[in-house]
């Protein structure tokens, strides 16, 4: 333990001072806190201590070896095992070295508390709260003081308090079904500064599963986590800080008193372990920082994304609407519409350019295809499913399995790699109630879906096609993405040496991108989907909010679960002359009839280890041995804007609304200066429109001022002007959105030469780019 935290007295031996009359209202309109304070924090507080005094005799009698500690500078210092810390060693190199760090990670792997002694010889690292772990555990270290601050007001069960994107929060059980008013905002936050300004050290005890359930006898939550998660004969660990005692694997930082900003932002309803069969909870979600400058600048890039939000803009601008009827189902209004279709005729465009081919798939399969394919045995609740004529049916809620039925069709030849099939089909996915979220989190969508399939040499060639593709929509919206590449995880199918090959096709593509200009790229390991590995791609929006949309991975299974083969090159002349004679088109694989029958092993012996999970599992096996002078293909799963929905969404808050002028449902209002004008209006229109252009007038009663307010704030991208001069020279005078020097009177412009820039505009997709609001801006 360091001095400062042996400086603090245990709690239970503290002397008590005079309560003083608090300030603030408890949800049931009583007092700043409990008075007396809830049982169960001092039935802690002596389990605790007595079980604390047994760790740190045992820790005493630990032998003080010395141990190398290296830094990230290849530095090394010399300490002592079970004495020298992280901390220690912060100390010794700068003062403001201890005080910016929040926690460390040793040996490029586990994070460790600061205080905590170091064991053995290790590498050091200390982040600070710009780290991403590091900002991890200072919020999952905050918390902790909106729980003490929790139980001190409420009295309330705890269940769980993880740091999430933006802060954290902690879900708790109120005492008679008690909820969380906004009133008890600032109660709360006056409680928690009271606990940030003693310092409170956060102090680790390991417990055995026994004295877990001792310790957390009276709270049902936690009872049902020990049980569940902690294996018996095994232990865990316990944080204190205060009165605060709270089952967690930490880290923390060393003491409260790191936390110089925090505010309690909202709360919300919730279910137990996020399930709507168990008990309603009470959620309370907060943020802290290090810096009050931090903390202001967050609320300041709030302020900004509020008006950001998608779903305010899209009331607005009337892009689009949800209704009980069919929630999660988005209604997508005309102007919504357009964006929409340009969306997709601009991917469209995209994939003629680039050798796919689009097809039409069904939009309802047997239970049988997704049995075959594993999504019934694994994900069969996020379907919707229903019977037709006493069999099961479902919804599709993802392309590949029908994608695969299409590849087996008829025979396939070696010329027709790689095949590359689009598909705009309308998927449906069981999405829980509570998480619908706008048209971030829907029911209904559509995807910009494809599948590869492929030879294991094209494989990179492929990869660095879709690289391609990537910069080409991204750039579009000017977006900057990073990419992540995802090895074989535990519980695997297939043997390692093709995944090997496969990892090491991927890192090739990825590191050739790199060095012609693209961007670095990061290993993810072990986080592989379970049929092969995959890149992830995240981009970064204008308010450098990180999102994931496209994902590229490779699958060796699904073309093996349906028997999938195509006639290899040196079998391709017999294949041919076989077809002639028959004068009919064979069937390479049976595998349009869903019941195939258990075979032995396909090449490199994936179809046996796949078959061999199966049987554990009591899952039919399905796969057959490659037919002579056939091979399997590899299937690459691949998006670029994923959910249409989503992207939109995505889409309405990067631009704030303002679209760039050939996804704009806005893009021309033609405005008159007077009424008899209002002929020539109505003819700029009906040019634009004939052109194709999203083109609107105003000629209601309203003064022409006040015309050209609301297309501004309607965001239109140009508003043409018109009035005699212009009706008599068939020209118009321009009011660009994007540029402030045009807001008044300037030259005219014929029509004509006016729409041929307009019609260059668009076909070249130029982008004004948005303005950066950032989080650190």
């Amino acid at each position: 333990m360091s001095t400062e935290a042996q400086q603090q007295q245990p709690l239970a031996e503290r002397p008590k001072k005079e309560k003083k009359e608090k300030k603030g209202k408890s949800g049931a309109g009583g007092s700043l806190e409990l008075d007396p304070p809830p049982a169960y924090i001092d039935h802690r507080l002596q389990i605790f201590e007595r079980l604390k005094r047994q760790q740190d005799e045992k820790i005493a009698q630990k032998p003080r070896d010395n141990i190398n500690v290296t830094l990230p500078d290849g530095r090394v210092e010399i300490g002592k095992a079970w004495e020298t810390s992280p901390a220690s060693i912060a100390r010794s190199i700068s003062k403001s070295l201890f005080e910016n760090t929040v926690i460390a990670r040793v040996n490029g792997e586990e994070l460790w508390d600061l205080e905590r002694p170091l064991e053995g010889n290790c590498k050091l690292e200390l982040l600070k709260f710009d780290d991403p772990d590091g900002k991890k555990v200072f919020w999952h270290s905050s918390a902790h003081v909106l729980g003490e601050a929790s139980e001190r007001k409420y009295g309330c069960d705890l269940c769980i308090g993880p740091p999430v994107e933006d802060g954290f929060y902690y879900e708790m059980a109120l005492s008679d079904n008690g909820v969380v008013a906004t009133e008890d905002y600032a109660p709360l936050t006056t409680i928690a500064e009271k606990a940030i300004k003693e310092k409170q050290p956060f102090e680790r005890l390991e417990l055995t599963k026994e004295e877990l359930l001792e310790m957390f006898q009276s709270n049902k939550y936690k009872q049902h986590i020990i049980k569940d998660k902690i294996p018996d004969g095994t232990s865990t660990t316990v944080y204190r800080c205060g009165p605060l005692i709270d089952l967690c694997r930490g880290p923390h930082v060393p003491h409260t008193g790191r936390i110089k900003s925090f505010k309690v932002m909202k709360n919300s309803a919730s279910y137990f372990l996020g399930d709507a069969k168990n008990d309603s909870l009470q959620r309370i979600y907060g943020v802290s920082f290090p810096d009050k400058k931090l903390m202001d600048e967050h609320l300041k890039y709030l302020e900004e994304a509020a008006k950001r939000d998608h779903r305010k803009i899209g009331k607005e601008q009337e892009l689009f609407f949800f209704h009980d009827m069919s929630p999660g189902s988005c209604f997508f209004l005309p102007h919504g519409t357009i964006i929409y279709n340009a969306l997709q005729a601009f991917i469209r465009e995209e994939y003629w350019k680039r050798g796919y081919q689009e097809v039409i798939s069904p939009n309802m399969f047997h239970s049988d295809l997704w049995k075959r394919s594993g999504h019934w045995q694994h994900y069969s609740e996020d379907m919707f499913t229903f019977e037709v004529e006493k069999d099961k049916w479902a919804l599709k809620p993802m392309n590949c399995p029908g994608h695969c039925l299409l590849f087996s069709h008829r025979t396939r030849s070696y010329n027709e790699l790689p095949m590359r099939i689009a598909d705009f089909g309308i998927l449906h996915r069981n999405e829980a109630s509570g998480a619908l979220s706008g048209l971030t989190r829907v029911r209904r969508f559509q995807q910009d879906d494809t599948h590869i399939f492929c030879t294991e040499d094209q494989i990179e060639q492929e990869i660095l096609g879709l690289f391609d593709f990537l910069q080409a929509v991204y750039g579009n919206f000017g977006f900057t993405f990073k990419l992540k590449l995802s090895t074989r995880p535990e519980g695997h199918l297939g043997d390692i040496a093709t995944w090997n090959r496969a990892e090491e096709r991927l890192k090739n593509a990825l590191d050739a991108f790199a060095k012609n200009g693209g961007v670095s790229w990061e290993l993810n390991p072990g986080d592989g989907a379970f049929y092969g590995p995959k890149i992830d791609i995240t981009i970064s929006d204008a308010l450098k909010r990180d999102f994931q949309c496209a994902t590229i991975q490779l699958d060796f299974q699904l073309p093996q679960q349906f028997n999938l083969e195509y006639v290899t090159k040196e079998n391709a002349p017999a294949a041919a002359k076989e077809e002639s004679e028959d004068n009919a088109v064979p069937t390479a694989n049976p595998n349009a009839q869903l019941n195939g029958e258990s075979v032995a092993e396909a090449p490199h012996g994936t179809a046996a280890t796949a078959s061999a999970v199966q049987k554990q599992s009591g899952e039919k096996s399905y796969r057959k041995e490659v037919t002579p002078g056939c091979a399997r293909p590899v299937m690459i799963h691949r998006a670029i804007c994923g959910s249409f929905e989503r992207f939109i969404a995505i889409l309405t808050e990067h631009f704030a609304g303002k679209w760039p002028f050939w996804l704009s449902p806005r893009q021309v209002l033609v405005v008159p200066v007077m009424p008899t004008a209002n002929p020539y209006v109505l003819e700029v229109q009906k040019t634009l429109r004939e052109r194709g252009m999203h083109a609107d007038i105003d000629i209601t009663g309203n003064t022409m001022q006040k015309k050209i307010r609301q297309g501004q704030l309607a965001q239109y991208n140009f508003i043409f002007v018109v009035g005699a001069q212009e009706m008599e020279s068939k020209t118009v005078n321009i009011r660009n959105r994007d540029d402030p020097t045009t807001q008044a009177k300037g030259e005219l412009i014929p029509l004509a030469e006016a729409i041929a820039k307009l019609e260059h505009l668009r076909s070249s997709k130029e982008l004004t780019k948005p303005a950066v609001v950032g989080k650190d801006a």
